[in-house]
This record gives C-alpha cells, structure tokens and sequence, in this order.
C-alpha cells in the first residue's frame, strides 16, 4: 500500500503552438489513474493580453466538468506587465496558485526575458510562491535551428542536434542565479542534461535552494532513439531532448543523493499517426520540418511501474525513497501536503495497491492515454498497479475503470518551494 501518485507536469488539452495535446482532461486523468496516479498538476497558459486570473479561470472551466483524479494547476506567465504581477498576491493567497512557470526558450512564443522572470521571482517569492524554469538558452537554440533548416536538415533528429546540453546547462545556471539574487526558491522542470544537474548541485552545495524534477525518459532513454528509421524518431521529440548515456548516470545519482527532489512525466502527449484526432495532434505536423514537430510526449501512466523496475528493482533507490520521489516530495514542494503525499489520519485517503512481484508488457494497446504509440512499447517490468482508491473511493480495479469524468477536484495549494 502507497499512497497515491502525485505529478506536478501534465498537459492534458494544451496548446503548444500550431499543435495540441491529444489527451483531453478526461482521457489524461484515467490514464493517470490507471498508473497510480491520483492528483496532477497541470497548466494554465497566460496568452498574450490575458490576465493570469482570466487564463486561470478559462482552464478551470475546461478541467471541471472532465477531470477524474484530483488537479491543480501551474500558471504559466507570458505577459509580465505590472497588471499581471499585481495579480500574483491574490492568485497564491486567494485561488491557490503558488507556482507560475516560465520558459527561457521558444522566443516569440513563450519566452520570458531574464528582467522578467527576475521581476516574478521576486513578487511571487514574497507571498509564498515559487516560479518553475524551463532552462533552455532559446535565442542560441533558435540561431541552431534555423542554420540546420538552411542547410537543408529537416529530420527529427536536427530537433536533439539543435538544443545542445551546454545550453540548458548555461540557462539553468542563469535560472538559479537570478533566484539567488531574489532570494527565492526557483524549481528547473524536466532536467535531462549532467552539466545542468552540475549547476543544481553546486548551488545547493552553497545552501541554495535550487529544486528540480527530471522525468522516465531521461531515465529510461538516450539519443540513441533519434537514430531510428524514417519518421520515428519524431515519436521522441520532447523538450529537452534524450541525452547521451552519461546523463542517464548522473540523473540517477542526482535523485539518490537527492539533488534532484521529484520525479514527473511532462505527459505531453500527441499521436503519431494523423488519425483520429487530425493533424494538429500529431507529430506528423512536422513531417518535412522537424522544427514543426509538436514536442511532447505520454507517459503519466507508466511512471510508477517504471521507477519501481528501474530504480527499486535495480537497487538504485529505496522503496521509501520510490514514495517520496512519486508522492510525498511533489506533495510538499507544491503546497499539497499533508493533505496529499501521505499515508495518515486526515489525509485524503488516496491509496494504490500496488504489485511489486508482478510482471507486465507496456504498450499502447493497453494504456489508456489517447496517444497511439508509447515511448516504452514492449518494455517488459515487474511492478504494477492493482487497485487505485480516490479519497477512499475505489476507481481502478485491475483493468476494470470505476472513475467517473468529474470526480476530481481543484486542490488549492499552500506555499510552493517549502519543502
């Protein structure tokens, strides 16, 4: 008996450029059960001219009626005008928001400039939040990938070739020093390179407190799928991309000495194949352009059959070491504990039975995301979730669904970064 999941980065019906996840909240939300997962935190895009508060509520009323586990949401800031930082405050202390995310990549689209993420840090960080970076150097990376196109290399693998290790190493250092000057906690999402976790490390070496998450496809996978025939490799096309091997090393030890704290999917899910959901979920989008290519990919499902195999099974973590990694850590970093991440009295009695002796093949015949493919098709591992219960209600059993669209709650959330 744990207790249930906690993933604070899922995507269920975002858009992403000229894409959008094929998950709906309903479809990502069951999938997720169905891997032990029972609240996740997902996104509200500020668009341009959009208060945070607007683009709150607009995602509220998408989520509401559909989602089946328990959900919050990260705001993710666009537009940082003194209107939106004024929201902030009452956005923590009001509504429950106290983490914003902003992304040091894609210019032109979600790109936030250093003065001002500086600016958010420190008007979030005085009311109890915490702002999460996406550390990717994106003038530099852009400057990449338009050489690459001019030169003719439009394969998904340009899309890895493109965004180099050293770059998000040097934003994620860029990240932590902005976050030391403003005196705040500042949280990297999706941390795949070793010269990036290096810049984690040595800042909490100096009492920092520089929080990060990494995700089964950095533990699991390494650039070597970019090598596949013809358009495959497009199934692996996700921001960062797959790293060398050595990466894959550091990452482990990271989470054993607890330099990395969480460990989450960025479920961020398109088809391969154009059908059923149309062209603008589907990787197929960027066919003859790998810059085109929706980056994302699923995997709220398999994380805890992933982790158990590869890290319990393998003796690299503990199984207590599993638990905090996928529940209590996430919990309390995001202002969900001691409601959520916990076995006890007054605790929502979200629990998983969980199999570790039970053996199982992940595909997508028999996941339950809407995605038509799975980073892990075939993967043989022993762990697997048998009963799900949601706040003492019984919604999975074996591979029987009892959730209903519409179950699942908004969690409004204490302070962020305080764990």
């Amino acid at each position: 008996m744990i207790p249930g999941g906690v993933d604070v980065h899922t995507h269920l019906e975002f858009p992403l450029g000229e894409a959008e996840t094929c998950d709906t909240f309903e479809s990502g939300t069951r999938s997720a059960a169905f891997g032990g997962t029972t609240t996740i935190v997902d996104f509200a895009l500020q668009q341009r001219g959009e208060t945070p508060k607007q683009a709150l509520d607009r995602r509220l009323a998408v989520a509401q009626p559909k989602a089946s586990v328990d959900y919050g949401f990260h705001l993710i800031l666009t537009d940082v005008t003194p209107d939106a930082l004024a929201e902030l405050p009452d956005l923590i202390n009001q509504e429950g928001i106290s983490s914003f995310k902003m992304f040091m990549a894609y210019p032109g689209v979600l790109m936030v400039d250093d003065a001002g993420i500086f600016k958010a840090m420190r008007k979030a960080g005085a009311h109890g939040g915490m702002i999460n970076v996406h550390a990717e150097n994106g003038s530099v990376i852009q400057v990449l990938i338009e050489e690459a196109l001019a030169q003719g290399n439009t394969s998904p693998k340009f899309h890895a070739l493109t965004r180099p290790r050293i770059m998000e190493a040097e934003a994620s250092h860029r990240a932590i020093r902005l976050a030391e000057l403003a005196e705040v906690p500042v949280y990297l999402v999706h941390l795949s390179a070793k010269e990036a976790l290096d810049t984690v490390v040595e800042a909490r070496d100096r009492g920092i407190p520089a929080f990060a998450e990494t995700c089964p496809h950095y533990l699991f996978l390494t650039i070597d799928e970019y090598d596949r025939p013809d358009f495959e490799p497009a199934k692996f096309v996700m921001t960062p991309p797959l790293r060398e091997h050595d990466c894959q090393q550091a990452l482990w030890r990271g989470l054993k000495f607890d330099d990395l704290q969480i460990v989450s999917t960025d479920h961020c899910p398109f088809c391969f194949n154009e059908n059923p959901y149309g062209i603008h979920r589907s990787k197929q989008l960027g066919r003859d352009n790998f810059e085109r290519i929706p980056n994302g990919a699923p995997g709220v499902e398999f994380r805890l059959s992933l982790l158990f195999d590869g890290g319990v099974g393998t003796g690299r973590i503990s199984l207590n070491r599993f638990v905090q990694l996928t529940a209590t850590a996430p919990a309390k970093m995001f202002g969900l504990f001691p409601r959520k991440g916990a076995i006890a009295v007054g605790s929502d009695a979200d629990l998983v039975l969980f199999d570790p002796l039970k053996t199982h093949t992940l595909s997508a015949s028999t996941h339950h995301s809407n995605a038509d493919y799975t980073l892990y098709e075939g993967r043989r591992v022993t762990g697997k979730v048998e009963k799900v219960f949601l706040r003492g209600e019984l919604i999975v059993d074996g591979d029987v669904w009892l959730g209903r669209a519409g179950n699942g709650q908004f969690q409004r959330r204490s302070a962020s970064g305080r764990i």
